[in-house]
């Protein structure tokens, strides 16, 4: 579950997703042949967690299909000993060669004669490295209570390291049941995707136990999982009868209990959702210490961040709940949608992915109603995917995938957000109940097999009588979306609508002659009643005229009412000059008022409308009570915050930040008050840390106040109040400051705490100080998949910040790129980095260095991110004297 979604949904946003040249030449790559497959693993894996390498027995029941003399498998850094095949009721044949293909992670071993039709058990023995890579079967570093430093033994295979820890048809699509034990020493906890059902000492070594787990269901390798280490754990049990057990670094079980409390609650409600029961006795969720993702739903041992499963009732913020209980809903959905029924392959990664971010929302509201958490998906999520496919260098929700290389490319906004927006789409066209009905018959059709995209379009189809193959293939099949144009006017009683669709692009409206089209979804509703569709269109063509009855001339129309369908709208100045009051008076919903500015923001900077109107516009937001729209305001206006860093007047626009959430912050004030829920909770940390970053006096002063209290032990700063805190006091603070914040790290017991540190430390303002929080990020006191939002906040919070971050990762390439190549992190980094350039030489600079420094997970997000740097470059030429002039005017004393 990448971490591109946390960072936004946490306490402050980083630069917004936006992003030349065509795509290198893809490697060949040829899927494993079929002549040999697999029935049943049987693995036993002895760990070593001193040395830091595995020993490996495998014995796996295969048949063979066609006579051959040659088995080819998935195999990566695993020396093999021996091989061996023996046929059912025959003798033993051992293999006679074993010839490595390094550059495609494959094995072949030969025979000396050919292996006949039928069953067999092929035997290997072998030897592998506990690395420090967060792949495969990997180290995870910790200390114990007394701070003795030692070492856990994990796993993270998806999506093609299961190869790393034992031979194998490493393919989602080659299921076969597993039989796991372990060789683990007797005071650790082992543990597997089953329960266990033998553990006896090893009769070599009595310092050592053998754990035996039962039997898997049928299942793909890259869900495989075990874990040996130091933990405890707090238990419970679904109301339909399934262990669940959350498991946490030894003396924190405390800290398990908000998840297990979500996962006791989730569990029943999928069960009831999917009406298919949960297939396995139990499900353990554990926090690895060293772990890449945000968490891996590995069938019946779902693995987390620390950050994303512990909560200290004492010293977690609000925004950590909400975080934990969508990334815990995520993989609880997985363990049916994903696992259950598999995708074919990972051109189809975009449907496991789109659909668990969005049944994650479905099942928080379920459990925390007063999250109001679709409101913030579309702030989280929509937007996101918004930004990121109005680039040219984006790519269709289906992308083609060949080389393992390749995968790690799409675990990104299109997949995850896009997917998920569309889905969100597709469930309000067709309505819950015939989207329940057909995901039902889905997931029974195709339980322990694979499918494809066509397969789940077929079952709700068939659900729902609808087109829903034609219209959702001009969605996940090309990249993009429409802009849709509207247009209207008054016959009568009647309102005449006129409305065109056409591509978004992010550099301006799309004037080619082969324009795409969609099949769009359009509801319409009106002032009469905002909350609710007056009527629903499928526009199929480029343009129509739509009738509708019965509204008055003072009545406003709004398209896309709940913001749910995937495209951006622009309306004539007479219709969006008539919504507008909607949004003082608040009769718009807090979704539409979100998406209006949305929308305005993205217009301005595709260059349609000047971003002076959007300043208006936002002013308009005076009497905002809701956080979600503050927050994706607040996202906006970093966004403009950071493109004007580039000229003299960033001085003003901080002057307007000040105005726009002065009255705000009067209302909220510093303390909770009776009755406030969630997200007063996040409003306020929003809030406070906007005005605070933005150099409000009151607020600085406040904080510098508060801030002394804490260090001192006085009066410790409430969680939620952390985060706005560190960051006002680290923006106008000095070499004390920072030196005291480090202190603050070093002592912090929790990672949530250390990474709340880590996010802002970047905000200090004196250059020696950005170099010594830089060269912190790739310190001993930061985890390795932590110094990235380390170096990611020094580039986001200052022009001279920039600057040295990219400098930073360019003089230190060869270390980071060895940390994270060939996962997601380092497409995360890049994109960090560099987003936030407005200059067109930037954009030579950085497509150069990667030309010389080849990140092939990443060639995508290089692309993405010139792409960003020009459009900045462009926005800021065009508009920034027309917006120094009206921030000079709305200062200027009334004549």
């Amino acid at each position: 579950y990448g971490l591109c979604r946390s960072q936004c949904i946490h306490s402050f946003c980083l630069s917004s997703e936006q992003n030349t040249d065509t795509m290198p030449e893809r490697r060949p790559f040829v899927r494993l042949p079929t002549d040999v497959y697999p029935v049943n693993y049987g693995l036993c894996l002895k760990p070593d967690l001193i040395d830091f390498t595995f020993e490996g027995k495998l014995e796996a029941i295969v048949e063979v299909n066609l006579a051959t003399n040659q088995i080819v498998m998935n195999c990566a850094d695993i020396d093999i000993i021996t091989a061996s095949f023996v046929p059912e009721g025959g003798e033993e044949i051992n293999a006679t060669g074993f010839n490595y293909q390094n550059e495609d992670e494959k094995v072949t071993l030969s025979f000396p004669s050919a292996l006949q039709k039928g069953s067999g058990t092929l035997k290997i023995d072998f030897v592998g490295e506990l690395n420090d890579k967060m792949k495969g079967f990997y180290r995870s570093k910790y200390a114990t209570p007394a701070g003795e430093i030692r070492y856990a033994a994990v796993t993270q295979f998806e999506a093609t390291d299961a190869r790393r820890a034992f031979p194998c048809w490493d393919e989602p699509a080659i299921k076969a049941t597993f039989d796991i034990s372990l060789i683990v020493p007797k005071d650790r906890v082992a543990l597997s995707n089953m329960n266990v059902i033998d553990r006896k000492p090893h009769p070599e070594d009595d310092s050592l136990l053998e754990v035996k787990f039962a039997t898997t269901p049928i299942m793909s390798t890259y869900l495989v999982a075990f874990v040996i280490g130091e933990y405890d754990f707090v238990e419970g049990q679904s109301s339909d009868g399934v262990t669940v057990r959350v498991y946490t670094p030894t003396g924190k079980a405390e800290q398990g209990k908000f998840a297990l409390e979500v996962a006791v609650k989730t569990l029943p409600f999928y069960n009831d959702y999917f009406n298919v029961p949960y297939p396995l006795p139990k499900i353990d969720l554990i926090a690895i210490a060293d772990f890449a993702a945000g968490a891996m739903e590995n069938w019946g041992l779902v693995t987390y961040r620390e950050t994303a499963l512990l909560i200290d009732p004492k010293n977690s913020c609000s925004s950590s709940r909400q975080w934990v209980a969508l990334v815990v809903g995520h993989e609880l959905a997985h363990q049916w949608f994903g696992n259950l029924v598999t995708m074919e392959w990972w051109t189809h990664l975009w449907l496991n992915e789109g659909f668990a971010s969005w049944i994650e929302y479905l099942c928080v509201d379920h459990c925390f109603p007063d999250y109001d958490i679709w409101t913030q998906f579309v702030s989280a999520d929509y937007t996101r995917a918004l930004d990121l496919d109005a680039l040219d260098n984006s790519h269709p929700i289906e992308v083609n995938v060949g080389h393992p290389s390749e995968v790690d490319e799409i675990f990104d906004a299109i997949s995850y957000s896009k997917g998920a927006s569309v889905i969100r789409m597709l469930h309000n066209y067709i309505g819950d109940e015939d989207f329940r009905k057909g995901m039902h018959s889905y997931l029974l059709k195709f339980q322990h097999k694979n499918a494809a995209t066509e397969d789940l379009w077929d079952c709700l189809e068939q659900a729902s009588g609808k087109p829903i193959a034609l219209v959702m293939s001009s969605w996940t099949k090309q990249m993009g979306f429409p802009i849709i144009v509207v247009d209207q006017e008054q016959q009568g009683d009647d309102r005449i609508l006129k409305i065109s669709q056409k591509k978004f692009c992010a550099s301006g409206p799309h004037n080619g002659e082969d324009c795409p089209k969609w099949m769009v979804p359009i509801s319409i509703c009106t002032g009469e009643d905002p909350g609710c569709t007056k009527l629903k269109v499928l526009l199929d063509s480029p343009e129509t005229t739509i009738t509708i009855n019965n509204v008055s001339p003072d009545q406003w129309v709004k398209i896309n009412p709940g913001t749910v369908g995937f495209y951006r709208i622009q309306y004539s100045s007479a219709m969006l000059e008539s919504l507008l009051p909607g949004i003082r008076d608040l009769t718009l919903l807090p979704v539409d008022r979100l998406g209006l500015q949305n929308d305005l923001f993205s217009l301005s900077r595709a260059g349609m409308i000047s971003t002076v109107e959007v300043l208006k516009l936002m002013e308009a937001f005076v009497n905002e009570p809701n956080y979600t729209v503050w927050s994706d305001l607040s996202c906006n206006l970093g966004v403009l915050s950071s493109l004007l860093s580039h000229t003299d007047f960033h001085e003003e626009i901080q002057e307007f930040i000040r105005d726009l959430f002065t009255p705000i912050g009067l209302k909220l004030g510093w303390e909770c008050k009776q009755g406030e829920g969630h997200l007063d909770a996040l409003l306020r940390g929003l809030v406070l840390g906007k005005l605070g970053k933005a150099g409000h006096k009151p607020t600085l002063e406040e904080a510098r106040r508060r801030f002394k209290d804490h260090v001192e032990g006085k009066q410790i700063l409430s969680a939620d109040l952390r985060s706005p805190v560190y960051l006002t006091v680290l923006k106008h603070g000095d070499s004390a400051t920072l030196d005291t914040m480090l202190k603050l790290h070093k002592q912090a017991d929790m990672q949530e705490e250390k990474n709340r540190i880590e996010r802002v430390l970047g905000a200090i303002s004196a250059p020696d100080l950005i170099q010594k929080v830089l060269t912190f990020a790739l310190s001993e006191d930061v985890r390795p998949q932590d110094t990235v939002s380390v170096i990611g906040g020094v580039a986001g919070s200052s022009k001279h910040g920039r600057k040295a971050a990219w400098k930073f990762v360019k003089d230190n390439w060869e270390e980071l790129h060895n940390r994270y190549q060939g996962g997601f992190l380092i497409s995360r980094l890049i994109k960090l980095s560099v987003d936030g350039f407005a200059i067109d030489k930037m954009a030579a600079e950085v497509k150069s260095f990667f030309e010389s420094h080849h990140a092939p997970a990443a060639e995508r997000t290089v692309q993405q991110c010139c792409e960003n740097i020009l459009l900045n470059a462009a926005w800021l030429k065009r508009d920034a004297d027309d917006i120094h002039q009206y921030l000079l005017k709305r200062k200027a004393p009334p004549v």
